[in-house]
């Protein structure tokens, strides 16, 4: 009997796969806390399903809820660290978005101002690799990287 393999690509589709999740990341990655905020910049987004991708993200250690009032009870939400690896995939998704869609925005340097776009990074060679040479790779073929290790934004 064969084994399945289980695809990254897909077992991060099943987090943040839908309509909302990896804009309530981009949010948070920019500064929205609290649930008013992310209701506000998240377009369209209904408050329960707001509410609902909250807790399924701080279920998954994505995002921790603080407290910041006692009466009533309000929270804010920050992104952990497994969180903050996702702004790879939204920089990502932002690049392609940038090149090949309608979009008013851009990912850009705080310093220089110039447009980012996104690397793959080999951390044990330290050096970039060109897409030409990425390819997917089984569990015994080659060690996988530790968190963090991947595409990153250049910077």
């Amino acid at each position: 009997m064969s084994q399945q393999v289980r695809c990254p690509v897909a077992a991060t589709l099943e987090l943040v796969g839908d309509r909302w999740t990896l804009l309530i990341v981009r949010d948070l990655l920019r500064g929205r806390r609290r649930f008013n905020e992310l209701r506000e910049s998240v377009e369209g987004i209904p408050p329960a399903v707001l509410a609902a991708r909250l807790r399924t993200l701080e279920g998954a250690g994505v995002v921790e809820r603080r407290a910041y009032q006692d009466r009533p009870a309000r929270y804010e939400y920050r992104l952990t660290r497994k969180g903050h690896a996702l702004g790879v995939v939204v920089g990502a998704l932002a690049d392609w978005g940038q090149r090949y869609a309608e979009a008013d925005l851009a990912l850009v340097d705080r310093e220089c101002g110039h447009g980012l776009s996104v690397v793959y990074h080999c951390p044990t060679c330290e050096r970039q690799a060109p897409r030409r040479r990425v390819r997917f790779a089984g569990r015994g073929e080659h060690p996988l990287p530790s968190g963090g290790a991947g595409a990153t934004l250049p910077g």
